[in-house]
């Protein structure tokens, strides 16, 4: 019997992942609780259970005081019955007297069993929480299941997560038995087990698959500075090399564009723009604002404001669809920017006369992506934003409208 119980604990380590001492604690604490149902009190102190960790053997027993006259046949023995097991003992001594766990009856046996069973399904929720803990603010990979309600539960092996609808990209379905890639975002422990909440829209979601895809990022030589986010439309992420020999850029980019391939078709088409992060403000906020050209950048590090001067038949594609380009650099550098046309600020005095003259920086145009010495910026910025074009959106300027006295007739 012994065997059978010491195989059955290696097995259940092993499957449910609980330690085999854990077990035994169980089996010990639901003995204690036979001996109280069967003998029908509530404390038992006096008994003893030891169980061999190696062997699985076990002893119950009830530690006796030998009196004159037992009043509690569970705490005290006679004298007389003392000596019979030894008749050195005297009245004052303590007697180990053996307890048969196989007298127990059905009720006290049944609550024993429970006992275990309940210590197990507790361990069991313990282990799944700290597994799954441990992967919060990190990704995981999931297999949708089904909609309840807006949201949409999924699977990630030992447990379900759920994907609640405002952290559903836009535009996104899912389909049973679809794998995606997830961030979690919180893990609750609760009764019924750990509660997980993921994202498919958190800008660490990028973060992370670009670490699972470009070793310069996962060993650190690559650094990732910021990242501006619109889930399902387009991120900005600024990355900065500790390697003067590693260009970030071109790690992240991949070979023909791999590796930044491999992202955008698991966040499923979302344009993903990478640039060069630089200390200086004002080239940093320059190269956020790309694939725009920029005449002249003015940042003041303590208001956390810029004012930017870009080419006139520039200025909507700096603007960007709907204000998209000049909020996502503002998200990116953590300036408020205010973008005007040279005609602009000629006219508002903005532009300094020593400005030098504004001259393109080279680049080329290959399968609908832009490669430049500032960056990597994927097609689409923006169709028709050509001289002369009308954009309902320019008098944008990063989160505010420009002041109504420097706006475009």
């Amino acid at each position: 019997m012994n065997n059978e119980l010491f195989e059955a604990l290696t097995i259940l380590e092993k499957e449910k992942n609980i330690s085999k001492e854990t077990l035994l604690d169980a089996i010990k604490q639901s003995l204690l609780q036979a001996c109280k149902n069967h003998y029908g009190k509530a404390e038992a102190n006096n008994v003893v259970v030891n169980i061999d960790p190696q062997t699985c053997e076990f002893e119950v027993y009830a530690e006796k005081t030998v009196v004159e006259k037992v009043e509690d046949e569970l705490a005290e023995i006679s004298l007389t019955n003392a000596k019979l097991k030894d008749s050195r003992y005297e009245l004052g001594d303590v007697v180990r007297v053996d307890i048969k766990s196989k007298e127990f009856g059905r009720i006290a046996t049944q609550n024993a069993k429970n006992v275990i069973l309940q210590k197990i399904r507790e361990e069991e929720r313990k282990v799944l929480y700290n597994e799954y803990y441990e992967k919060e603010k990190d990704i995981v990979t999931g297999i949708v299941q089904r909609y309840v309600g807006r949201n949409v539960s999924i699977n990630l092996g030992k447990v379900d997560a759920m994907l609640n609808s405002e952290e559903m990209i836009r535009g996104e379905t899912y389909r049973p038995t679809e794998r995606i890639k997830l961030y979690v975002l919180e893990v609750k422990d609760t009764p019924k087990g750990p509660k997980i909440l993921v994202s498919r829209t958190h800008p660490e979601l990028v973060k992370r698959l670009f670490e699972a895809e470009v070793t310069e990022v996962r060993d650190g030589t690559v650094e990732i500075k910021s990242i501006a986010r619109e889930a399902g439309s387009r991120t900005k992420i600024a990355v900065w090399s500790n390697n003067p020999d590693v260009d970030p850029v071109g790690a992240c980019v991949g070979l023909n564009g791999a590796r930044v391939n491999a992202v955008v078709e698991e966040l499923h088409g979302e344009k993903i723009d990478i640039i060069n992060w630089n200390e200086n403000p004002a080239l940093l906020i320059e190269n956020a604002l790309s694939p725009a050209k920029v005449i002249s950048v003015i940042a003041d590090g303590d208001e956390k404001t810029a004012k930017v001067v870009v080419p006139d038949y520039q200025l909507s594609l700096a603007i960007g669809k709907e204000g998209q380009n000049a909020r996502l650099a503002a998200r990116l550098t953590g300036f408020k920017i205010d973008i005007k046309s040279e005609t602009q600020a000629r006219e508002s005095g903005d532009l300094l006369e020593y400005e030098e003259d504004y001259y393109d920086n080279d680049e080329y145009y290959e399968d609908g992506e832009y490669y430049e010495e500032d960056g990597y910026f994927q097609e689409e910025y923006e169709e028709g934003y050509q001289d002369g074009d009308e954009y309902q959106d320019e008098n944008y300027s990063g989160e505010e409208l420009i002041p109504e006295e420097d706006r475009q007739e």
